[in-house]
């Protein structure tokens, strides 16, 4: 969000929902770290006095999220081409629905208590920019716990949802061992980003029985109600079917996912 206009964005979120149907559920972040110093800057958008990039990407969503909701906040022209209604104007196209369907993708604890703040659902991937020391299903299903607390506690009057990433591969045929059989990220990684300690999920890469009493045991999965999957595009739609395919036969069933 550091780098998009909030007006603009509104416009392309609320046609692509209303083209979907009302189906669209979007997620948005502060960002990825950066491929250049400051990009941001270069799309015109600058922290103000005492900001930081994240402060600017928050105002940033606050903003989105308010002109989402359909109020009107422009003056019109007294002379306009086309004859406006009485009021003020909304960002247009707008798409009634569209502001409760959006997820924010949260790093840390702390983040995911102020996604519940705005009222956003919770996104967390297979990255956290924190670690305690514990094994990193265990810090999220932390993170996924706050937040569910903190939402209730401000009183939304609608479902949270809470989605987390994994990266699954289920190894059936000989191609599957070749490729993942050795995953070198079978376990937790630990490192550093932007001088922040991070802590990485690891891999599932098993045959599916075993795959099954793994992914039993991880408790975000467990306290989370979506799982996102990442699939390596780089192999092609064939193989990503057949990865997905073994997955809703072969695991899905016997840990009740549906």
């Amino acid at each position: 969000m550091h780098y998009e206009n909030p007006l603009y964005m509104a416009e392309d979120a609320g046609a692509a929902d209303l083209i979907a149907g009302g189906r669209l559920q979007l997620g948005i972040s502060r960002g990825s770290p950066e491929q250049v110093v400051e990009g941001y800057r270069y799309f015109d958008h600058h922290p103000a006095d005492g900001e930081t990039d994240a402060d600017m990407a928050r105002r940033h969503t606050a903003r989105f999220l308010e002109v989402l909701s359909g109020e009107g906040f422009a003056e019109p022209s007294p002379r306009p081409m086309f004859p406006n209604p009485p009021g003020l104007l909304r960002v247009e196209p707008h798409s009634e629905g569209l502001r409760e369907r959006i997820w924010w993708g949260a790093g840390t604890r702390a983040t995911a208590e102020w996604t519940a703040e705005q009222g956003m659902h919770l996104m967390s991937s297979t990255l956290l920019t924190e670690d305690t020391g514990v094994p990193f299903h265990e810090l999220q299903a932390e993170q996924i716990r706050l937040f569910r607390e903190r939402w209730a506690e401000v009183g939304h009057q609608r479902e949270a949802r809470v989605s987390v990433s994994r990266s699954i591969f289920p190894l059936v045929t000989a191609q599957d061992h070749a490729l993942f059989g050795l995953e070198s990220r079978s376990s937790d990684q630990v490192g550093v980003i932007d001088g922040v300690r991070a802590r990485f999920g690891k891999t599932y890469a098993a045959e599916p029985d075993e795959l099954v009493r793994q992914l039993g045991e991880d408790q975000a999965i467990a306290e989370a109600d979506t799982l996102l999957l990442t699939v390596p595009n780089q192999l092609g739609v064939d193989y990503n079917a057949h990865l997905l395919r073994t997955l809703v036969e072969d695991v899905a069933p016997a840990l009740g996912w549906r």
